[in-house]
C-alpha cells in the first residue's frame, strides 16, 4: 500500500445504489446528480458508473463540458443555469438543459441570437427561499419564456428544504405549493432530492434528482445506510506511519489537547487536514486499524492524525487505516467533526491519491 492517502471508489457500488434508487421510485426517470466532482467521488468515473441514469444533474457549465469531453451522451441538467450570458452558445454548443430560476436568466434567452432551442427547467420557490421564482412571479416566468424563440420545451422543478424530517409539516406544505402551482401547468416535474425518494413517495414525479444515496451514504440520522440497501461507494484509507508508547499523563500533539489517562499505544496515520481530513474532527471520532476499531485522539494535523490504538497491541507500521467507507460509515463519522457525510467527501484534497 502506497504511504499516502488512497481514495477508492467502487463502481458496483454506485450501480447497487442506482437500482436502490429505482426500487424506491421505479416509475420516475433519474437525474444522477454528479456536481461537485460526483461528491468527490470523481466526475466521469461516477457518470460512467451510473450510465443507467436516464440524465446527469451538475451545478455549473464546466461541469457539463468535461462530460462531454470525455464522451458521455446522456441529457445534463445544469441545477444553477447559466451565469452570463455567454455561456448559452457553450450550453448550446454541448446539447444541456439549464435550469432558469430568476429573470435575469429569462432576459437572457429572450437575447439570445443563436439558432439553438434549449430544454428549460422553471425552478419554483416553494420554501427553500434560495433559488426558483415564488408564487407571485412564477406565472409572468413561464409567459415570458413561452414566448420566447431560444425555448423549446419545458419542465417544472423545485428543491425541498427538509425531506430528511419524514412527515415533517415543512415538506408536506412545500409539496401542497408545489402541487398548487404545477397542476395548471401539465409539464413534467421534479422535486425529490435523495431524502424525498426514500421518505416522500408524493414527491416522486416523472424525475427524481438523487445524489447523497447513489454514493452510498443515508441522509437520514435514524436509519442507516445499509438498512436502505446502499454500499458506499468511496472508501478513504492510508497507513500506520509511526507507533509510540506513551505514559499516563503524557500530552499528545499540538497544545496537548488530549492527555493518556493511562499507558497508550498511540499510532500516527500519514493523513491530516492537507488531505480533507477534518482539522475540527473531535477526539474520539472512529476510524479502523485492519478492521479493528481505535479513535483520534489530539489534534489534526495537516499530514497525520494521532489514533489511540491501545486496544489493537499489534499495531503496526505499514497497517491500514481506513478513515470511512466499507466498515465504517461516513454519516457516522461526520457526526464527530459537526458536520455531513456530504462535506467529508467533498472536501478530500488534490493531493489524495485515487484509485
Amino acid at each position: 500500500m502506497s504511504s499516502v492517502p488512497l481514495v477508492s471508489v467502487d463502481a458496483a457500488a454506485l450501480r447497487n445504489n442506482l437500482a436502490v434508487v429505482r426500487r424506491f421510485a421505479p416509475t420516475a426517470r433519474v437525474i444522477a446528480a454528479v456536481k461537485a466532482n460526483a461528491y468527490g467521488h470523481g466526475l466521469v468515473l461516477a457518470a460512467r458508473a451510473l450510465a443507467d441514469a436516464d440524465a446527469f444533474g451538475v451545478a455549473r457549465v464546466e461541469e457539463a463540458q468535461a462530460l462531454r469531453a470525455a464522451g458521455i451522451k446522456h441529457p445534463i441538467v445544469v441545477l444553477e443555469g447559466v451565469f452570463v450570458a455567454s455561456q448559452l452558445d457553450v450550453a448550446a454548443a454541448n446539447d444541456l438543459q439549464l435550469v432558469v430560476h430568476s429573470f435575469e436568466q429569462v432576459a437572457m434567452l429572450e437575447q439570445y441570437a443563436g439558432t439553438h432551442r434549449f430544454a428549460i427547467w422553471l425552478k419554483a420557490d416553494t420554501g427553500m427561499n434560495r433559488l426558483g421564482f415564488r408564487t407571485e412571479e412564477l406565472g409572468p416566468a413561464h409567459s415570458r419564456l413561452q414566448a420566447c424563440a431560444s425555448v423549446g420545451g419545458m419542465r417544472l422543478m423545485t428543491h425541498l428544504a427538509g425531506a430528511e424530517n419524514a412527515g415533517g409539516l415543512d415538506t408536506k406544505l412545500q409539496l401542497d405549493r408545489f402541487r398548487t402551482l404545477s397542476a395548471p401547468l401539465r409539464f413534467e416535474r421534479s422535486i425529490a432530492n435523495s431524502a424525498a425518494v426514500i421518505a416522500w413517495p408524493d414527491a416522486h414525479a416523472e424525475w427524481v434528482r438523487p445524489g447523497l444515496m447513489l454514493y452510498g451514504a443515508s441522509p437520514f440520522a435514524e436509519r442507516s445506510a445499509a438498512d436502505l440497501g446502499l454500499l458506499p461507494a468511496m472508501t478513504f484509507t492510508t497507513q500506520v506511519i509511526a507507533v509510540r508508547n506513551v505514559a499516563a499523563g503524557e500530552a499528545i500533539g499540538y497544545n496537548g489537547v488530549w492527555r493518556a489517562k493511562r499507558p497508550s499505544r498511540i499510532a500516527v496515520a500519514a493523513v491530516g487536514y492537507g488531505d480533507g481530513y477534518p482539522r475540527c474532527m473531535h477526539a474520539g471520532a472512529p476510524a479502523l486499524i485492519n478492521g479493528r476499531e481505535v479513535s483520534v485522539v489530539g489534534r489534526v494535523s495537516m499530514d497525520m492524525t494521532m489514533l489511540d490504538a491501545t486496544a489493537v497491541p499489534d499495531a503496526a507500521v505499514g497497517d491500514k487505516v481506513t478513515l470511512w467507507g466499507r466498515g465504517l460509515p461516513a454519516e457516522r463519522v461526520a457526526q464527530f467533526a459537526d458536520t455531513i457525510a456530504y462535506e467529508l467527501f467533498c472536501r478530500i484534497a488534490e493531493r489524495v491519491t485515487r484509485a
